[in-house]
């Protein structure tokens, strides 16, 4: 099993929601959070006066997968995603050893 953990832009997220619901993925944790990257956050300009904004919001998406589903999952993820401008986000993919099912007691892939 794979964890796939993408941090993405929030105007993409339905975009991507929709894809991954579409492959068949059944279950997603999804959080709003704050970030930067090489820029270091940027500048904006309101009523005239310009302001830095140090961390840009995001979206963070973490979904266990089986092995053979986690290069579709990026992929689907990725292509999703792109705008093809800076701050798209980024995609990683990490071993998951044991999962386990609270309600029930499920463990591994009948846990998926």
């Amino acid at each position: 099993m794979k964890l796939v953990t993408a941090v993405i832009k929030p105007h993409k997220w339905e975009d991507v929601r929709e894809a991954l619901e579409a492959f068949g993925v059944t279950g997603m944790t999804v959080s709003e959070v704050s970030g930067y990257g090489r820029q270091k956050g940027h500048t904006e300009v309101y009523r005239g006066a310009e302001y830095d904004i140090a961390l840009v919001p995001k979206i963070r998406i973490e979904i266990v997968v089986d092995d053979a589903d986690a290069a579709d999952t990026v992929g689907i993820i990725t292509k999703t995603a792109h705008t093809g401008r800076i701050g798209d986000g980024k995609v990683w993919v990490s071993p998951v050893e044991s999962v386990v099912r609270v309600r029930t007691g499920d463990t591994d892939a009948a846990a998926l």
